[in-house]
Order: structure tokens, then C-alpha cells, then sequence
């Protein structure tokens, strides 16, 4: 798919930029050819750890295509970051929710999902079933 208007964007939200950085091309890259927009958003604006409400905001807003915006977390304190902005009601675009998925795993199954043209609610359960892969 060569034009990625109609397509979920997913933001990935990390308290290490380099992490999230990382994620978003494994995600991007393991869905080959055009991809769903992606966006990292990791660390602090100065290059610290920790997260950013700006910087989340400002990623969602790069990957809103219209179709929603799946954002995925590392941990606890990035879950009340996204939730603060949810709550907030307008610094995030109409269509962005907070995805309950294991971050590597999760990442992958969202951006694979989306880039395959899915809606927002196919999206987010895929990278929900990602908590069922075993490794052993």
C-alpha cells in the first residue's frame, strides 16, 4: 500500500529515546515495504530519561492520518503521561487511545496490523494478542 492516508498511525512511547527510536524501525522494518506512520517519542526534550507529554503530543500528531493512533508504553509513568493527555481531551488527536500491549512484541503486531490497512480496533487487538506469544 503506497499511500498512507487511510492508515492507523502508532506512536511508541519509550523512557529512553534510543529504545524507541529502536522499536520503531524493528516494527517499521519487520512490516516490510510501506509501512503505517510510526513515531518515536522517548525521553525528555533535553535527552534524559523519562517521558514527555510534549513530545508524545507532538508524535501523535505527526503519525494521524485520520484513522486513529494506537500509543504504546514502556512503563508505569508513561501509562499516566498518555492517560493525563487522554484526559486532557486536546492535545492528543480525536482517535488516539492508549494500547494495553507488551512494548517490542505489541509494536510489531500494531504497525504490521495497521500497515495491512486495519481499523484502529483491529489494530489495538493485535497488538493485545501479543501478551499470548510464548517463546517456550
Amino acid at each position: 500500500m503506497s499511500d498512507d492516508s487511510k492508515l492507523v498511525g502508532v506512536v511508541l512511547v519509550s523512557h529512553s529515546g534510543p529504545v524507541a527510536e529502536s522499536v520503531a524501525a524493528l516494527a517499521s522494518g519487520l512490516a516490510g515495504g510501506a509501512t503505517a506512520p510510526v513515531a518515536a517519542a522517548g525521553g525528555t526534550e533535553d535527552g534524559g530519561l523519562g517521558t514527555s507529554s510534549e513530545l508524545i503530543a507532538a508524535a501523535a500528531e505527526r503519525v494521524d492520518r485520520g484513522a486513529g493512533v494506537a500509543i504504546l508504553v514502556d512503563l508505569g509513568s508513561a501509562v499516566l503521561t498518555v492517560k493525563a493527555l487522554i484526559a486532557e481531551g486536546d492535545e492528543l488527536p480525536d482517535g488516539a487511545r492508549l494500547v494495553d500491549a507488551p512494548f517490542v512484541e505489541g509494536a510489531v503486531a500494531a504497525v504490521v496490523t495497521a500497515s495491512a490497512g486495519a481499523d484502529i480496533a483491529a489494530v489495538e487487538a493485535a497488538a493485545r494478542e501479543a501478551y499470548d506469544y510464548r517463546k517456550v
